[in-house]
């Protein structure tokens, strides 16, 4: 207000004292919004001051200038700082003495202006001359903002009422008007009448004091009437669809957001599935250099048996000069030799067998698996069975190792006694030993070769059983990635039933705001046929004062009309409830939807779970596999080692007893 006050100080050449003490201190509560400069008597100076004054920098919503005794010209320069006003939303010009220039000012300010909502014009003559209020009438056609406007007294006659009338029939804007005390008239009236039939937002029209008759005034209350509850409906109506709007927003996000969720539990699932596989990916590669570590050891143990076989010959070259005795002793202990090799034989040929039939009932156990997740009680079982067979083999190996050693320990105590036998008949066969020499070299390479023949099969064996584990590790990686493959279908065919049950929900919802449009059609249609209706009855009872009985009877009519327009509003009523009960119905079908999602969800992760413990049951099986295979390893070369052990105690022996033996020390003197 300071502000304002300075401004008008500025730019007024000769500034009134009264406006000043007004702007000083102002009539309104404080911090309020409004110019009141009501009865002052504003100069034509003033009235330019204010007009440049009032299109930017003044924040006013509310200009009071009733009273002023405003000049044409004044009022001209005032209106015209207005026109670009966006603040001002009433505006008070009562009592000023309009005619023409203010009629035509006041035309252009509504074309113009988009702020104001009420305009007051209560004690002017702007009904005087017609030119100037055809003009203001033009201006308030050409208005979509205005709300509220008074033009009491203002010496409106029967063709300003006309003028008015025409821009009702226009005007989309204007509630309430008051033309009371004016000279309208009986034709005035009618014109007025006749353009509320074309005019739905007017809700008060006063007409008192203007000479018009009884039943035109009951036809304007009517009409009044009928477009408040036409308001009304439509608020209702348009409130009922916000508030569904509302409510069909909040089911698409809540649709969004659980959709986000199944993708985030998706996407989660995944990466555990992931991380499984890389867990897999790392035991195997485990395995693998474990099996590695075998390779290398068995490798070895190769180089071991070659180191030995070189001293085995050599030794075997030493022993050329023994005796017929040596060769008896010999031959026994290669057919224990080979009796001990073919039983070893024959326990690897049960266990490769044993292992066989293992490894077919891991294939149709994952086969099964595979086929019928729901036998997986069973499956257990067998694998419990296999397990005790598997420890009946243990106790088995452990049993043919101590009857081996039983017999290890029998052929010791026979060589002992044939070494007693061998000295006492050693004086006999001296004289034989020369020509048997010969034939135990034969017999020695004989052996010789039936050793490299049996470490052959031996070697032939475990790569054998090493491509029957690649095998298993095989199967077990295909088995993973068939797995791994359904649970993308699963996941997919999951995706696509979410994708169609979203388009047909989308669907319905689409048929619903197409139904409630057409009954809003509908609405819109009947309150139309009423309105023409009562634009019949309102003709009719101005054609003669005799036809009051008709009039009555049309009343009647209207009467039963509108209780059946009352029907009909209830009858759609009934429909929008019913429409709201289908939208319940389908919200908990969504519902059921979200716990068959869940459902899916738990079995997928009951599937997982399954398959993981499959994998945990196929290594465990693997790694058994694997032990097996070491202990027997281990067995061969201790077999091996204690043959060695024994071929050395027996070169030992024989060479201490050749260089004991007078025959030793007669070919050492030779």
């Amino acid at each position: 207000m300071e502000e304002f006050r300075r401004g008008y100080a500025r730019l007024c050449p000769v500034p009134q004292g009264s406006v000043l003490r007004r702007l000083r201190d102002p009539t309104g509560p404080p911090g309020s919004a409004r110019l009141d400069l009501t009865t002052l008597g504003l100069s034509l100076e003033t009235c330019g001051a204010l007009g440049r004054l009032l299109p930017g920098a003044a924040a006013f919503t509310e200009v009071a200038l009733g009273d002023c005794g405003l000049s044409e010209e004044g009022v001209k320069l005032l209106l015209h700082g207005l026109c670009s006003n966006t603040t001002v939303k009433s505006l008070d010009l009562k009592g000023n003495n309009l005619r023409t220039v203010g009629a035509e000012a006041l035309g252009k300010l509504l074309r113009q202006n988009k702020s104001i909502r009420s305009l007051i014009l209560e004690w002017n003559s702007l009904g005087v001359w017609e030119e100037g209020f055809s003009f203001f009438c033009q201006g308030l056609r050409a208005n979509n903002v205005l709300q509220k406007l008074d033009l009491r007294n203002n010496q409106i006659n029967h063709q300003g009422a006309g003028e008015l009338a025409m821009a009702l029939k226009q005007n989309a804007s204007l509630q309430e008007l008051d033309l009371r005390w004016n000279n309208i008239g009986l034709l005035g009236g009618r014109a007025l009448l006749n353009c509320l039939h074309s005019n739905r937002t007017l809700k008060r029209l006063e007409l008192a004091g203007n000479n018009v008759p009884s039943d035109i005034l009951k036809a304007v209350e009517q009409a009044m009437n009928h477009n408040q509850d036409r308001q009304a409906i439509l608020n209702e109506t348009q409130n009922r669809t916000y508030i569904l709007s509302k409510e069909v927003m909040s089911l698409k996000d809540e649709k969004t957001k659980q959709f986000l969720d199944l993708m985030d539990t998706i996407d989660k699932q995944r990466e555990e599935i992931a991380r499984s596989g890389r867990m897999s990916a790392a035991r195997v590669t485990q395995l693998q250099e474990a099996l590695d570590e075998q390779h290398s050891i068995m490798n070895s143990l190769k180089a071991k048996l070659q180191m030995t076989e070189a001293a085995l010959a050599l030794s075997e070259q030493k022993v050329h000069g023994l005796g017929e005795l040596l060769n008896a002793t010999k031959q026994e202990q290669t057919t224990m030799a080979e009796r001990h090799f073919a039983e070893l034989q024959q326990q690897k040929q049960e266990c490769a067998d044993r292992e066989d039939k293992l490894l077919r009932d891991l294939s149709a156990a994952t086969d099964k698996n595979l086929l019928l997740r729901n036998q997986v009680d069973e499956l257990e079982k067998k694998c419990k069975v296999q397990q005790d067979q598997l420890f009946q083999v243990k106790q088995d190996l452990t049993n043919t190792t101590a009857e081996l050693k039983l017999r290890v320990a029998q052929a010791e105590e026979r060589l002992e006694m044939e070494k007693k036998r061998f000295k006492q008949s050693l004086e006999d066969v001296e004289s034989l030993r020369l020509k048997e020499v010969d034939h135990m070299a034969q017999h020695l390479e004989a052996s010789e070769r039936s050793m490299q023949d049996r470490i052959q099969r031996l070697e032939a064996i475990r790569i054998a059983l090493e491509e029957e584990l690649s095998q298993v590790k095989a199967a077990a990686l295909t088995e993973r990635g068939q797995a791994e493959e359904e649970l993308m279908k699963v996941r997919s065919q999951a995706r696509l039933e979410e994708q169609q049950r979203l388009e047909h929900l989308e669907e319905k919802l689409r048929l619903m705001t197409e139904s409630r449009d057409e009954a809003q059609n509908c609405c819109l249609k009947q309150k139309q046929m009423v309105a023409d209706a009562q634009a019949k009855a309102s003709q009719l009872s101005l054609h003669a004062d005799g036809l009051r009985r008709r009039l009555e009877q049309l009343q009647q009519d209207l009467n039963s009309k509108e209780e059946e327009k009352v029907i009909e509003v209830n009858k759609v009523k009934v429909e929008l409830q019913e429409q709201i009960g289908h939208l319940q119905a389908e919200r908990t079908a969504q519902e059921g939807l979200r716990e068959k999602i869940a459902a899916l969800e738990r079995q997928l992760k009951a599937l997982s779970s399954n398959h993981r413990e499959a994998l945990l049951d196929k290594e465990s099986e693997i790694s058994m596999l694997l032990e097996k295979l070491r202990m027997k390893e281990a067995d061969i070369s201790r077999m091996r080692e204690e043959e060695a052990q024994r071929a050395s105690f027996l070169q030992n022996a024989i060479m201490a007893y050749v260089q004991g033996s007078p025959l030793g020390t007669h070919t050492s003197r030779k």
